[in-house]
């Protein structure tokens, strides 16, 4: 069984996933844990971009021990880097060396779990480009930024998703899960 590509973004109503620590908190509830853990715990190996493995990789193995079976998961899970300018990682991570697009989708010919995809807005923009994400899982919070860096979808061409599933969460966040129309 080959592996899913998942992505899984924090969006607000104005389509920005820049910088989600610093308005998504006030949203986080219990049940946003809830599907943040089953799908990490469906999921293989992490896709990240290198903005976002590096904040990760400084701040995961520090929460270890205060998020349990959750930080064992992402700590310990391997990762896959997407970077112009690491030639090296840690935090159990790999570096995809070469052409980036080619080597995720063998990656994703592998049998496995999901290869989950989070944040890394240039990577979700060029998988998407490519038509290589299978699944996508918007948590649309109830904020307008007015402005942002990093908007969805700015290089994939013109297609039509196909909505599986909607989970409305108790702070107003919608998580809204999209396949691809042809799937």
């Amino acid at each position: 069984m080959t592996r899913k590509i998942v992505a899984t973004e924090y969006v607000t109503l104005d389509g920005y996933m820049d910088e989600p620590g610093h308005w998504s908190m006030p949203f986080w509830c219990d049940e946003a844990g809830e599907f943040k853990a089953r799908e990490l715990f469906a999921s293989d190996a992490l896709l990240l971009g290198r903005r976002t493995y590096e904040g990760f990789a400084a701040a995961w193995p520090a929460m270890r021990e205060e998020t349990g079976v959750f930080g064992e998961k992402m700590n310990d899970m391997p990762k896959y880097v997407a970077s112009r300018t690491l030639t090296e990682a840690s935090w159990n991570a790999t570096v995809i060396k070469g052409d980036v697009v080619e080597e995720i989708a063998k990656l994703a010919q592998e049998d496995g779990g999901d290869l989950l995809l989070s944040g890394s807005g240039e990577l979700f923009n060029l998988l998407a480009e490519h038509d290589l994400i299978d699944e996508y899982r918007f948590m649309v919070h109830p904020i307008v930024l007015g402005d942002g860096k990093k908007p969805l979808f700015t290089t994939a061409p013109r297609r039509t998703l196909k909505l599986v599933d909607t989970l409305v969460l108790p702070t107003g966040v919608v998580v809204h899960t999209y396949h691809r129309a042809d799937a």
